[in-house]
């Protein structure tokens, strides 16, 4: 009998899929890469980033390679609309960079996020409204028709003012906020309902994102619902499905690498996991994780120590000493036989005329990320 107050409690119901193809499947690709930080990380710091840090961690992720930041919530922020419309207005926006921009599902506040992009060459906005059974009985008092209207009222705005703007190129975005736990039924009859409005095409997708918000159940459960959501929707082709996970069970890295062999095809995150309550996903971790099979991450990092340096002072928050791959530690062994047995792969390697690596205890070269191994000896 345990002392824990379990009753309180109760497993998420499983995904009725019983032909899923997603365990099968391997990653060969890096997904589209969408930062957050500037958005969803900045809003979880204790002391959000002033104009200088917001700028410092700009460039940061335009070092690192990224082509999509969301820049920020302009319309319910007045140092968001003033950071949008310094990089709008400085020129500061390379070509192959699109920025993004999040409005919730109220007029005053779409209005006012079309008035921070305007004189941009391209934006996402990113539509959302929350979705779950849980939100809708609970926060809105709402059923699945009211919901559904909130989210397509704001579609429509979005559309008219998007025709008004034709010197941006408006590329729209759709999030049901809550998806994890919201009945996949509902979440394709609200993104279809979305997709009417905005009309995607093949040559012209929306961008459908599945937030796990809150993540629920294990990281194959989320696979699960992104699989049968994939399945499901209509007009696949016309869509770009992107994940957009938390970490509230300790899993959001694998449940984001689950639900890229699930299919989707894009993935919003932050440096280091940075994020409400126990973080986004961390992209650096799903990057260099691509890096150590031999796939391109479609991210450059070969100054470790300078990312978490420059991350540390936006964010004000420490990286951990055992974060992988950032961590001060992760390439320092403190066992004997472990020291015993990198110092023989070392050798091993040297004796070699090829360039595999091959080192027990080391997933990744550390000098690929400007890094070196250190062996602690104990006394």
């Amino acid at each position: 009998m345990t002392a824990m107050p379990i009753h309180k409690y109760r497993p998420f119901p499983p995904i009725k899929l019983p032909d899923r193809q997603w365990p099968a499947r391997a990653i060969t690709k890096a997904p589209a890469w969408c930062s957050v930080d500037l958005r969803d990380g900045n809003q979880a710091l204790i002391e959000p980033m002033g104009p200088e840090r917001k700028r410092r961690m700009f460039d940061l992720l335009l070092k690192l390679g990224f082509k999509e930041i969301e820049v920020g919530f302009p319309a319910a922020s007045d140092t968001d609309m003033a950071f949008v419309r310094e990089i709008i207005d400085e020129d500061l926006i390379p070509e192959d960079v699109t920025i993004q921009v999040l409005t919730q599902s109220r007029a005053e506040l779409i209005d006012k996020t079309f008035e921070a992009i305007r004189g941009a060459k391209r934006a996402i906005v990113h539509l959302y409204n929350s979705t779950s059974e849980l939100q809708r009985r609970v926060v809105f008092g709402l059923d699945r028709a009211g919901i559904i209207d909130i989210a397509v009222t704001g579609a429509r705005q979005i559309r008219e003012l998007a025709a008004k703007m034709p010197e941006t190129e408006i590329i729209y975005q759709y999030s049901p906020e809550s998806f994890s736990g919201t009945e996949l039924d509902f979440a394709v009859e609200i993104c279809e309902a979305v997709m009417d409005v905005w009309r995607p095409t093949p040559d012209k997708k929306m961008i459908v994102n599945l937030p796990g918000t809150v993540e629920m159940a294990t990281a194959n459960v989320y696979a699960d619902q992104i699989e049968w959501f994939a399945r499901n929707v209509r007009d696949r082709d016309s869509l770009i499905l992107s994940l957009h996970p938390h970490n509230d069970r300790g899993t959001a890295v694998a449940a984001t690498e689950f639900g890229i062999m699930a299919g989707a095809e894009r993935v919003e995150g932050t440096l280091f996991g940075n994020g409400e309550r126990t973080g986004n996903v961390d992209i650096i971790t799903l990057g260099l994780n691509l890096f150590s099979q031999g796939i391109d991450p479609a991210l450059v990092v070969t100054d470790i120590d300078d990312v978490v340096r420059t991350s540390e002072y936006c964010t004000q928050l420490p990286v951990h000493p055992r974060h992988p791959y950032a961590g001060e530690l992760v390439f320092t062994a403190f066992s004997g036989s472990h020291q015993d047995a990198i110092k023989k792969g070392f050798e091993a390697l040297q004796k070699r005329n090829d360039d595999l690596w091959e080192v027990p205890y080391l997933p990744i070269d550390p000098k690929d990320l400007g890094r070196t191994y250190e062996a602690v000896i104990r006394v």
